[in-house]
């Protein structure tokens, strides 16, 4: 094998580790998230978990970080919650920099 081809190798292992690791990170803050919202409606730990695995199939089914803003909009202005898209995306933020904290160390 050349040098070109284990460079290449190498190179494609290392994106894939990147990106199931991307997957992970995404996946965890979309849950960090879904606990925060469930907090926020006063859903029960039972409930709470649901909503959080709900939020995180959201995501993946759909468009990505849009769609899950506006799934937490909807669902904490049904619940009677004042919040708006600025505080939604902030707490994405937090939560984001949680979940990298929590996997990768």
């Amino acid at each position: 094998m050349s040098q070109f081809e284990e460079n290449d190798r190498s190179l494609e292992a290392q994106l894939a580790n990147d990106e199931e690791t991307l997957f992970r990170i995404l996946a965890r803050r979309n849950r960090l998230l879904g606990e925060w919202a469930a907090g926020l409606m006063g859903l029960s730990d039972v409930e709470g978990e649901a909503y959080s695995k709900d939020l995180v199939r959201a995501d993946f089914e759909g468009g990505g970080g849009k769609d899950v803003t506006l799934k937490l909009l909807g669902d904490l202005t049904a619940a009677g919650v004042e919040i708006d898209e600025d505080r939604i995306r902030e707490a994405t933020r937090e939560k984001l920099v949680e979940a990298r904290r929590q996997l990768i160390g």
